[in-house]
């Protein structure tokens, strides 16, 4: 029976039986009448206003399958595409905090939005011993429903919380994850098993976990896909030995890794805005653009946490990936299409193309303890993780270039700092000044205040606007600068999703085109490398800051050096 598809029907009336040789009883396999979609890009889209997606059957590698052998009765190719399919998504490291906070949040809120298939069951798995109840109590406090709707939200949320089971477990026993396969197929039934692992754990046992579940709980009649939460390893060396450890068990198309940024509203809209408006990809060139700056401030520190960022600093945590990923999709030729694979070859050949980073042309800055009134602020160095002569830098500000023909000679710069005056994260995009400016003796001798400029604020209150000059109304010649706004919440009455919302879906999907692939990480380390090391050989102080202030003087002489002027300090925003 070449070309066909060999599944197993005994179950409806024999017991099966999994690899470690005890019984189980399902039920019937049912055929449900509908047809299966590609999950490219657009159909993608589509579907998620659709109730209840059904999903095409992948093999273990990503592929759709050709044949499957589970023994007795066989049954087509073509009526396996019509099998109902199980979703099992296994959350490691349930007890912690990103998973409580974002990743049960998100598919709550997937549930809550018809976005998960109909057959999903949700495993926490950590060490700590908990119940199923006990679970589900514990993430209940941090589920919420849309804003914008709240209907049914009770029941919508005791209904997911059904879906949550829990095993306890620890990460290097085989034995612990060969329970988890049992209890997995206990809920899937006979249904094609589609599993898809969340490593929510520190990155020193992602190869562990791997290794587990890919011999004892791994599916064996659908796909299995693994997302990976960053840090990515220290530097090239640590991230070349990751990859190379997670591929002895698992393939390319299997691995996730996640970068919650690429998730967010403005940086989807990215694309959209250049390639589909008319107005702005003929600009997109060094030709007009001035400069380009990739903005990161939190208004707070490390508060606790300081353990862990005191081993990466605010250059790993922050800059060679989230920022670095930021500007690779900003300033990619046009792809093929929007195929997962060219958008992704596109952003390779970027981060191929930039020039090694100097350290005349990086500046580090720490926050220090600071007085306002009555209220004080800690010094990095206050938190009890840290240690005293702690010189991670909690700010950097970084110049790059790009060597290609579109971008030579224009600066990118990044800026990124923790305990600075406000939150903010955005792209501002600095025009070149009017060849000849009629008008330039109503702007004095400073032109900037004449460059327009385009801004994306991808966090907090989600806006596109553009700077423009305008004449004042009145009998005089008097300029104005103005801004042609997109406030998304004025505009847009729905709640915007939350990055982990758009991420799960697209990984349950098959979609890759938000997540990183082994290629694109190994340039970004390659650019990023020897720079840390330079910096950790000769070790270099930061330059200290105050609590609440705008970052250290240096970063505003590097942009000067540069002839730029940071855009979030015009007090016009």
């Amino acid at each position: 029976m070449a070309g066909q598809l060999l599944l197993n029907r005994s179950c409806s009336s024999s017991a099966a039986t999994f690899h470690n040789g005890t019984p189980y009883f399902c039920s019937k396999f049912n055929f449900l009448p509908f047809s299966t979609h590609p999950l490219n890009w657009v159909s993608g889209i589509s579907s998620r206003i659709q109730s209840r997606k059904h999903f095409e059957v992948f093999s273990s590698n990503g592929f759709p399958l050709n044949a499957l052998s589970l023994q007795d009765e066989q049954v087509p190719l073509t009526e396996l595409g019509s099998a109902e399919a199980t979703v099992s998504i296994t959350v490691i490291g349930a007890s912690g905090d990103l998973a409580k906070k974002k990743i049960f949040p998100a598919l709550f809120a997937l549930f809550y939005e018809d976005c998960l298939p109909e057959n999903f069951i949700v495993f926490g798995y950590s060490r700590t011993k908990l119940s199923d109840e006990e679970l589900r109590s514990m993430i209940s406090t941090t589920l919420t429903c849309r804003v914008d709707k709240r209907e049914n939200c009770d029941a919508k949320m005791e209904h997911f919380l059904e879906r949550c089971f829990y095993h306890s477990g620890q990460y290097n026993s085989e034995d612990d994850f060969a329970e988890l396969d049992y209890k997995l197929k206990e809920k899937e039934g006979c249904r094609v098993s589609n599993r898809l692992f969340y490593l929510s754990i520190p990155p020193n046992i992602f190869v562990d976990v791997v290794r587990c579940a890919s011999v004892k709980a791994s599916s064996t009649s659908g796909w299995t896909r693994v997302i990976v939460e960053k840090p990515f390893g220290r530097d090239l060396e640590s991230s070349s030995e990751l990859t190379r450890c997670l591929k002895k068990y698992l393939t390319e198309e299997q691995i996730f890794r996640i970068d919650h940024y690429l998730g967010k509203e403005l940086v989807e809209n990215l694309s959209v805005l250049r390639f589909s408006n008319l107005v702005f990809e003929p600009l997109w060139s060094r030709n007009y653009i001035r400069n380009v700056q990739f903005i990161f401030s939190e208004d707070f520190g490390t508060d606790g946490r300081g353990g862990y960022f005191d081993n990466y600093g605010i250059i790993r945590d922050i800059m060679q990936n989230h920022l670095l990923q930021i500007l690779a999709l900003f300033a990619m030729e046009t792809p093929v299409s929007l195929d997962a694979e060219d958008i992704r070859n596109e952003k390779v050949k970027v981060l191929r193309s930039m020039r090694p980073l100097q350290l005349e042309d990086v500046v580090l800055g720490q926050y220090k303890g600071h007085s306002k009134g009555a209220k004080s602020f800690p010094a990095y160095t206050d938190d009890p993780t840290v240690p005293n002569d702690s010189i991670t830098p909690t700010f950097s500000a970084a110049a790059l270039f790009i060597d290609n023909a579109r971008w030579d000679g224009v600066p990118f710069l990044m800026k990124a700092g923790k305990a600075l005056h406000t939150k903010r994260a955005e792209i501002r995009v600095q025009f070149r000044h009017v060849p000849g400016n009629l008008y330039k003796r109503n702007f004095g001798t400073d032109m900037d205040k004449a460059t327009n400029e385009l801004v994306l604020r991808l966090q907090p209150d989600e806006a596109i606007y553009l700077k423009i000059n305008n004449k004042v109304p009145g009998l005089g010649m008097r300029l104005d600068r103005s801004d042609l706004n997109l406030l998304y919440k004025a505009k847009y009455r729905g709640e915007i999703p939350d990055a982990y919302e758009r991420l799960l879906l697209d990984a349950i999907e098959g979609e890759r085109r938000l997540f990183i692939r082994s290629d694109e990480l190994d340039a970004a380390w390659a650019l990023f490398t020897p720079l840390l090391k330079e910096l950790e050989e000769k070790k270099i102080a930061p330059e200290l800051y105050p609590y609440g202030s705008r970052g250290p003087v240096g970063a505003h002489y590097l942009a000067a050096k540069h002839n730029v002027r940071w855009g979030d300090l015009s007090g016009d925003d």
